[in-house]
């Protein structure tokens, strides 16, 4: 498979905030939660994330009721960009001072 070079990674050597995204997302439609966890822990989160507010608005919608979504609009934005940062700080840890490359093909 075909697929484009991170130039950040090219430029520094190290993994940038989105590095394994893709992956992550094609093992978690292969249903292989782990390893896109492993990948990137974003998109497992905003798997579920959509998951509870695809549930809320069905029984919203069921239930008659106006607000359609769970309301936790913000909760769940700061939690992506902690992932974000965090998966960001410990990937590149990992890969510079212990040698452990995370994103290497299993």
């Amino acid at each position: 498979m075909l697929s484009m070079p991170c130039l950040f990674y090219a430029v520094t050597g190290l993994y940038c905030p989105g590095c394994g995204g893709t992956r992550a997302v094609r093992y978690l439609l292969q249903g292989e939660l782990l390893l896109s966890f492993r990948f990137h822990p974003l998109v497992p989160y905003a798997a579920l994330v959509a998951l509870l507010e695809a549930a809320a608005f069905l029984a919203a919608k069921a239930g008659g009721r106006r607000r359609f979504c769970l309301g936790y609009e913000k909760v769940f934005l700061y939690a992506a960009a902690g992932i974000v940062a965090v998966n960001f700080v410990a990937k590149n840890v990992l890969l510079v001072w212990c040698g452990i490359d995370l994103l290497a093909k299993p």
